[in-house]
């Protein structure tokens, strides 16, 4: 049987669909519901992934060609009896063509601009991809703003964290800003998380660079795999030390890694993913330490097992809320 979204018939198909996504995300600004929507679209069927990626593959090569052959390119071909073998000309042919009404075309040799903003629910974790190919992680309780511009690609964490794959580009630097900190890459691998008082930046792969917010462009240190600091509220950078990316980032899996915490930093932690915060009841509870495993969307099991591990018991607080007690 004939698979349909191959059909090139009256209705429209998967290419037609494909090209005016394209089109559509040229614009300026495609706010967040738009873009959740082509997230949609685009997952629905390899199919409808395979035809978007033909579309930025031409788009991307238009740079290599002349004016004059991307003007050509604009005009529709003569007519051959089967539109069938000409359906990808034709949707490739009107990409251009609506690039030129939208006056795309006369940027085709400047980086395109790009706005966006993400977030997640507590709980939620999300992974947003980039138009120039680097990949979002969002943690719970995150949300991010994007900004791509002609000389750089700029990000705002706003709140919670986010593991940032970038991909490579000398031209258009990739900046990170969080509370007081802010991150600069032109390409790897790291995670920065912002607190109330600090912002933390993890190098899983490559190097980064992190300074202050408001510093001078020679005041920053070096960060290389392997290695994190910590950015206070004045935006001073802590020395850089050395950690274990793979534990500090295993929320990326649903996984939340506790190594010798204190409760209080384990109830900081669980409240990211609950509705309800989680608190301590006075610092001699908060200070007993835990070393242990849970999974990030069952932190109930991590409630029940706390009584069997610590001295401790949990109530429910009137306005829902549950608190951490010594038994």
């Amino acid at each position: 049987m004939m698979d349909t979204r191959d059909c090139a018939c009256g209705q429209t198909t998967v290419r037609d669909e494909a090209a005016q996504w394209f089109v559509r995300l040229q614009e300026p600004a495609v706010d967040v519901e738009e873009r959740r929507r082509f997230e949609r679209w685009r997952n629905e069927h390899p199919q409808h992934r395979d035809e978007y990626q033909l579309l930025e593959g031409l788009w991307t090569a238009a740079d290599l060609l002349p004016a004059a052959r991307l003007q050509a390119l604009c005009e529709t071909p003569p007519s051959r009896g089967k539109r069938r073998p000409l359906v990808r000309y034709a949707v490739a042919a009107s990409v251009l063509a609506l690039a030129v009404g939208l006056g795309v075309f006369s940027q085709l040799h400047q980086p395109a601009i790009y706005t966006a903003e993400f977030s997640t629910a507590p709980g939620e974790r999300q992974q947003v991809a980039l138009p120039d190919g680097s990949v979002i992680d969002l943690n719970s309780r995150s949300r991010v703003q994007v900004r791509y511009e002609n000389d750089r690609r700029r990000i705002e964490l706003m709140q919670g964290e986010a593991m940032f794959s970038v991909e490579h580009d000398s031209d258009r630097p990739f900046v990170v800003e969080a509370g007081s900190g802010k991150v600069t890459v032109t390409g790897t691998r790291f995670d920065v998380r912002r607190d109330a008082s600090e912002t933390r930046v993890v190098v899983e792969q490559g190097t980064v660079k992190v300074q202050g917010r408001d510093a001078a462009d020679n005041e920053f240190i070096s960060l290389t795999a392997g290695l994190g600091t910590r950015v206070d509220t004045r935006g001073k950078v802590a020395t850089a030390y050395a950690v274990n990316p793979g534990e500090l980032t295993a929320w990326r899996s649903g996984k939340l890694v506790f190594n010798n915490a204190s409760l209080r930093d384990v109830a900081e932690e669980v409240s990211r993913y609950r509705e309800k915060p989680l608190t301590v009841s006075n610092d001699k509870v908060g200070n007993l330490r835990l070393t242990s495993v849970f999974k990030s969307d069952n932190t109930d099991a991590l409630l029940k097992a706390l009584p069997s591990i610590l001295p401790v018991a949990v109530r429910t607080l009137d306005d829902g809320s549950q608190q951490i007690i010594s038994k």
